[in-house]
């Protein structure tokens, strides 16, 4: 007796080893195991088996009649036995020479269904659930699922979703698993309130952080939903928002939202402590390296004593150094910062040390959480490798490439002992979003190439296959235009940071008198230089068609008697009846971008060079030479007004006998001045007043953007008043009876406002320009809308 007691006793504790071996989400029983005294059977009996085989529960037991056993054995059996996943209960025992195995098998899924749900697609829905056909049924599964679908819910905006579930028996354990959803309406944000600021006015705060307060428009932008991670993300964007204009000391209280569950709206509070606002004082670079002259690494500093203090001027500085530190041979080298606060005087004085840190390689990196991107997508951001120096510096770096590639939610790098003291693992966890955009939308152009109402739709997807590749399909027009493309980019050509890709258009355009056809492609390549330049050669065909509207013609012939069509310059007939024309060109650009925010820019400079040379074959033959300049500087960070200032220019001249052709001039545009219609200044035929474009240009603009009154910044809607001056001369024009006239340099000028909109279409802009200084035959078009291009 005292043998089988102890038996029952080491029988139970594999009972409760083996339920604790179960998921949670199973309610497992007791196994119970009891045997004679006997340790040899004839044979396994297995009961209670619908799906699983017996011979497949016999080698899972692993005992085999006429072989001894032992209680351990025992144990093991039925830890096997509940391992696989497969049963809710499982009891052992002996009858005579037989042992029997008594199972009971769960359920089985036969299909996952979802009712009711329209915001959330089922595919959708089916990733986010653990249980799945053909896979084991739990009542706790059931519930977890159903809250995670509740997740996926208050994630879109819609915290009042109800999910209801019900489990449908099929017989023979199988069953059917309904997640029966009431979406409920979108839980908006009421209000954003930013607590304890005096620096910044709470409208700049929320032009900061990503969480919008609700407003008409929000269904179209998204951007009213509440979430803890993006609150967590714009807490962040507050300290670096501060940190960059000298708050060294700021710091966020708190920051968390209050759910109305009468109203089904969030209240959001931020409360915040500014501190002082510091400068930089004193700026110096120590080293403990022998062999580094710091004297020389001070020009690589990016922060300046008497400069306003800034987090960014800092990393930069510390990037700089290490960079220039490496590239004489120490690359284990590594820069700290150390800052000295004189609280009397808000200053911070900083000294950058450098020090020979320990020899640490990187092992490997590891990358976790990218279940569609390749894998070579994420590492080739990387400047190291394994086997190589660990560099903090170059580590931050690939942080950021991997930000601004817009394919995750969140890169977050950390590391790992590796197998040897002086190695460690790199791991990269990443959370992905998506990557791929249906856009649709309508708009009117008031003036501009092609006046008018117009439609455009395209499809993107950043990152293709999950390739990291760039495609883009668009289609659009109006009642006097249609534009069709097809972009491909591939950002690392041969393996190497070399973007490459594609161009194939066509555009119709429709005037007053002809119409014109261009088809045409283009092939280019994108190297960048440093981090803010970069550069892009490209080879251009396009052929254009000129012929003269229905209007204009008498069976297919033109007529100049019909229409008014009598007063078409003789320049303009000779380009549309030598068409077609084919331009075959190559052209390179240099590229300097250091704003801060392409979507809504606050300071840095966009500036673009171009060249280009046609002649490769077809019939244009010309250099062009273009740029523009533009830089942004926010002049009142309490009132977030924001200055503009743009310059720019172009020069083309012809070679070979043949000369410019009138469609290669330059034409007068809104983005020279704004006042003016397109092709409404230069030079001009002295005898039909059409003008003709000009051989060179120049223009300059000054404008303030600021937030419009009483309007909600989450509406994105911005004032702006603005001064342009450009000038359009010279002209390469030879054709019979045209007189050309205004070639000489002329100036225009113009005043005026107008408002700015980031829509959900894009940004949109309306103006209203009256020129103060303009030439006789000037065309002019005060009100202009349309789409706004920045750069």
């Amino acid at each position: 007796m005292k043998a089988a007691s102890s038996f029952l006793n080491a029988a139970s504790a594999v009972a409760l080893s083996a339920s604790l071996a179960v998921p949670a989400a199973v309610v497992a029983q007791f196994a119970t195991v009891s045997v004679a005294s006997a340790a040899v059977i004839s044979s396994i009996d297995v009961r209670g088996n619908q799906r699983v085989e017996a011979q497949t529960i016999r080698d899972y037991v692993q005992i085999r009649p006429g072989k001894a056993f032992s209680n351990a054995d025992i144990d093991e059996a039925v830890k096997r036995l509940f391992a696989t996943g497969l049963f809710s209960d499982v009891r052992i025992n002996q009858a005579g020479s037989t042992l029997v195995v008594q199972v009971s098998e769960l359920q089985v899924v036969n299909q996952v269904l979802f009712q009711g749900n329209k915001k959330i697609k089922d595919a959708q829905l089916s990733g986010t659930v653990q249980l799945k056909p053909r896979g084991t049924f739990s009542t706790q599964t059931m519930e977890a699922d159903a809250e995670a679908i509740r997740e996926s819910y208050r994630r879109i905006g819609r915290n009042d979703v109800v999910v209801g579930t019900q489990v449908m028996d099929l017989g023979e354990n199988r069953v059917n698993v309904v997640f029966d959803i009431k979406e409920g309406d979108r839980t908006k944000i009421a209000a954003i309130n930013f607590i304890g600021n005096s620096a910044f006015s709470s409208r700049r705060l929320a032009d900061v952080i990503s969480t919008k307060k609700s407003t008409i428009l929000s269904f179209l932008m998204r951007d009213d939903v509440y979430d803890d991670q993006r609150l967590r993300a714009d807490e962040e964007a507050l300290r670096r928002f501060y940190y960059n204009r000298g708050y060294a000391d700021f710091r966020v209280v708190s920051a968390a939202g209050e759910l109305d569950e009468a109203s089904n709206t969030y209240t959001v509070n931020i409360t915040v402590e500014e501190g002082e606002k510091y400068t930089f004082g004193d700026v110096s670079v120590e080293s403990s390296i022998p062999e580094v002259d710091t004297a020389e690494l001070q020009s690589q500093l990016k922060t300046r004593q008497g400069a306003v203090y800034s987090a960014k001027n800092v990393e930069d500085s510390i990037i700089a150094v290490t960079e220039d530190v490496a590239g004489k041979g120490y690359a284990f080298a590594q820069v700290t910062p150390r800052g000295d606060r004189n609280f009397e005087n808000h200053t911070i004085s900083v000294v950058y040390t450098v020090d020979q840190g320990a020899k640490t390689y990187v092992e490997r990196i590891e990358i976790r959480g990218n279940s569609r991107t390749r894998d070579y997508v994420i590492r080739r951001e990387f400047d190291v490798s394994e086997g190589d120096a660990f560099n903090q510096v170059l580590i931050q770096r690939a942080k950021k490439r991997l930000e601004a590639l817009n394919y995750f939610e969140t890169v977050e790098i950390s590391t790992a002992p590796g197998a040897e003291p002086d190695q460690v693992v790199l791991v990269v966890d990443v959370v992905e979003k998506s990557t791929g955009e249906f856009s649709i939308g309508a708009g009117y152009t008031s003036g501009g190439e092609t006046p008018g109402p117009s439609v455009e739709g395209s499809i993107t997807e950043r990152n293709f296959l999950g390739r990291g590749q760039y495609i883009k399909v668009s289609a659009g027009g109006g009642s006097k235009s249609r534009d069709f493309m097809v972009s491909f980019t591939e950002p690392y050509f041969l393996g190497r940071r070399i973007a490459a890709g594609f161009d194939i258009f066509r555009q119709t355009r429709t005037y007053d008198k002809y119409e014109s056809e261009a088809n045409g492609a283009t092939i280019r390549f994108g190297l960048p230089i440093t981090e803010a330049l970069s550069t892009q050669l490209a080879y251009n065909f396009t052929q254009e068609k000129y012929n003269y509207r229905d209007r204009c013609l008498t069976d297919g012939e033109y007529d100049p008697t019909k229409n008014d069509c009598d007063d078409i310059s003789n320049a303009i007939q000779e380009g549309i009846e030598e068409s077609p024309w084919n331009k075959s060109s190559v052209s390179g650009t240099i590229l300097y971008n250091t704003i801060d925010d392409m979507k809504n820019p606050h300071a840095g400079l966009y500036a673009t060079f171009t060249t280009e040379v046609a002649g490769l074959g077809g019939d244009a033959k010309f250099v062009k030479l273009t740029g523009r300049g533009s830089y942004y500087q926010t002049l009142s960070e309490e009132m977030d007004i924001v200055g503009l200032a743009s310059v720019g220019g172009g020069h083309i001249a012809g070679y070979g006998d043949d000369g410019l052709r009138i469609f290669d001039h330059f034409k007068g545009s809104e983005r020279m001045i704004r006042g003016f219609e397109y092709d409404g200044f230069g030079p001009y035929d002295e005898r039909t007043g059409d003008h003709l474009g000009g051989t060179t240009y120049f223009n300059a603009s000054l404008e303030a953007q600021f937030p419009v009154p009483v309007i909600p910044e989450s509406f994105g809607l911005r004032g702006a008043v603005f001064a342009d001056a450009a000038t359009l001369y010279g002209s390469k024009i030879d054709a019979a009876g045209v007189t050309v006239a205004g070639k000489d340099m002329e100036w225009r000028a113009s005043v005026g406002a107008g408002l700015i909109w980031a829509s959900p279409f894009g940004p949109l802009r309306v103006n209203y320009a009256v020129p103060v200084v303009k030439q006789d035959n000037d065309d002019v078009q005060n009100f202009s809308f349309g789409i706004s291009s920045r750069f």
